[in-house]
Formats: structure tokens, sequence, C-alpha cells
């Protein structure tokens, strides 16, 4: 008996003994390093393409690169999921000491649908990856990006490095890798079919990362699949330093949205309004690029999912 609990205490001592060191490695290791890519492309920049491309970025990239100093896209600090660590935006302006003024189209592409830097590093949990997004509309981002708009401007500011959790580099070695690079073209959604415009909006807007239950059980690729899917929950910093979580936007009606009408559905998401009241919360900013259309779009997808009954408990100044 003693000998049976003298091995089996030597396996646990084996097994800590693993977990200390894994740990120790990722710690020391960071947020891991692929090889980069460079693929052979070329973005053809017209006039829609840009404006098609700025409202995308609109609610995409402004957000969380647009600096209130610089008043352009040069990064800013990023508050919102403290779980992550000290996270800074980077600049994306087309400064070519600091920004991405010696990027290749193809270097973009490839971040934007992978996660992975023109250098090999990963992009982590925090930076929107775009595998759902049609090959025009991911054109139409990369036009803007390359236009004359002041908001991409060349600003010479560098970039502050992101000081990631231990949380952070553990999901980025052991969770989120770089997703893999489209071997077919992605087409345009058929907007004539609100379902389905309702869903390729939720997928690319990534409406499913703030709303499901947590940002470190996103499954960007299968984002249906996702724990809690749009079900609400997920611990986010507000302006004061607070955490709050985000809404059930799932057709529940006693937890979620079943009960809210399309207009007032709209009205919440383009003006950030219901009954005269706040409806959002920061981070969540109304969202007025959107038409009328697409918002109810986003309505008509939300009402096919899976309600869950999942009560999230609000705490907006009315």
């Amino acid at each position: 008996m003693k000998k049976a609990l003298k091995i089996l205490g030597i396996l646990i001592g084996i097994v800590v003994l693993f977990i200390v060191c894994g740990a120790l490695y990722i710690n020391i290791d960071g947020i891991p390093n692929y090889e980069p890519k460079n693929p052979d492309y070329k973005v053809t920049i017209t006039p829609e393409k840009v404006e098609r491309g700025k409202k995308l970025a609109s609610v995409l990239c402004v957000h969380c690169h647009q600096n209130s100093e610089t008043g352009k896209l040069t990064g800013r600090e990023m508050l919102e999921a403290p779980q992550f660590g000290k996270l800074f935006s980077q600049n994306i302006t087309h400064d070519p000491e600091y920004g991405i003024g010696k990027w290749t189209d193809g270097q973009i592409l490839y971040l934007l649908r992978t996660g992975v830097l023109k250098d090999g590093r990963y992009s982590p949990p925090w930076m929107a990856k775009l595998p759902h997004m049609s090959d025009n509309d991911i054109e139409s981002v990369i036009a803007f990006l390359r236009s004359e708009d002041p908001l991409v401007a060349a600003q010479a500011v560098p970039d502050k490095p992101c000081e990631p959790s231990f949380l952070a580099k553990f999901l980025s070695h052991i969770a989120f890798k770089p997703l893999p690079f489209p071997e077919k073209s992605i087409p345009d959604v058929d907007t004539t079919n609100k379902v389905a415009l309702g869903k390729y909006l939720v997928f690319n807007l990534e409406c499913f990362g703030c709303h499901s239950g947590d940002f470190k059980d996103m499954n960007v690729l299968e984002p249906e699949k996702t724990k809690g899917y749009l079900g609400g929950g997920n611990p986010i910093i507000d302006l004061d330093g607070k955490i709050i979580h985000s809404a059930n936007i799932t057709p529940d009606k006693e937890t979620g949205i079943g009960n809210w009408d399309e207009a007032a559905f709209i009205r919440a998401v383009r003006f950030g309004m219901k009954e005269n009241a706040p409806a959002l919360r920061f981070p969540m900013l109304p969202f007025p690029e959107l038409t009328d259309y697409e918002a109810s779009a986003i309505y008509a997808y939300l009402k096919t999912i899976p309600p869950i009954n999942h009560k999230v408990e609000r705490n907006i100044q009315q």
C-alpha cells in the first residue's frame, strides 16, 4: 500500500512538474510566431470600393484604432478586455516606418484572413479576423486603408507594445491559432435574403464575440458553435473601469430580444436609443453606418437562432 502511494505521489509530482514547466514556457515564449506569407495580390482602388471599405472599417477598425489625440488610426490603449493584459491597438496609417505604408496588399490580406502579421507574429485574440468576409468586401477594406482618407493619412506615431496576460499567451498557444487562408473565392452575400445578410453581418462585424459567453470561447471559424452563442454575459470594461456584461440578443422572450419589435431593434443598433433611453453601453456603440435594411436583416437572423434563457443585469443610467 505504501509503495502504491509512493508511486502515485511520484506520478502526481511528474504531472505537476510538466504543468509548471509548460506554464513557464508559455509565459516566457509569449504570443507565438508563425511563418509569414505574402500572397500575390493587388487591390484595384475605385471610389466605390473606398466608400464601401470605409463603411466596413468604421464598424470594424475605427473604434479600436482611432486615437483621440491624433484623430487618425494611430492606435490607442484598449481597456475593454483587461483579462488579456495591457493592450494597445497599432498604427495602421500610411506611415512607412510606424504604420502599414510598406506593407503589400497581400500582407494586409493575409493578416485580415489569418491573423498573422507580415513579420510572422500572431495577432492576438483582440484583433478581428475575417475568414467569412467576401472577397469584394475585404478588398474594399484594403482599398480604404490605401486611400487618401484623412483617417489613414501617414502619422509618425510609434506603436506601444502590448503586455499580454498569461491567459492571452496560453490561449494563443492552445486555442487561438492562425486561421486557414481561403483556398477558394468567397462570394458576396445575397442581400435580398435578409436572414443570410443578417448572418453575414453578425459574423463579419464580430457581434458574436462580444455578445456570447466569453471572448476566450470564441469560435471564429464556426461562430454558431461558440459557447453561449449570442446569449450575452461576456465581462467587458466600461468607461468607468467597471465590469459590465454584454446583452443577451437571442430571441428568448424573458431574457433576450424575443419581445422586441423590428423598429425598436433598428433604433437601438443604429442610434443607441430604446424608448428615449440609452440602449447601449460602452464599448458597444451605435452603428449609424448601417442602413435600416441592414439592421433589420440582423434582426431577422437573430430571430432564427436558438433562444438562450440567460438574464444579464443591466446597469445603464436611465
